[in-house]
């Protein structure tokens, strides 16, 4: 089974990082009001951005890493994220 981080982008602009087997459907969840009690408070969210993980325990690792990051760091990521699968045509991101 695969295990995904991914991010989320807020209706403040701000960025949710998680980790989950299925991105789409926990989105879903998100924007439901389900999910985390900081995306409920700040919905709509929207993927924008979903790295594939070998392991349980390295999806934990990469989310904790990833929570580190400042907004600016992880804006960089997204852009850099949503250019390479523009560029290689392999992700569809919704808008």
């Amino acid at each position: 089974m695969p295990f995904y981080c991914y991010m989320v982008e807020c209706v403040d602009g701000t960025y949710y990082t998680g980790w989950s087997t299925d991105p789409d459907r926990r989105v879903k969840v998100h924007n439901a009001g389900r999910g985390a009690r900081y995306t409920s408070q700040r919905r709509p969210v929207r993927l924008v951005y979903v790295e594939t993980v070998e392991s349980l325990s390295a999806a934990l690792k990469r989310e904790r890493r990833l929570k580190t990051y400042d907004h600016r760091q992880k804006k960089k990521l997204v852009d850099e994220y949503q250019d390479q699968s523009c560029r290689s045509g392999t992700v569809e991101m919704e808008q």
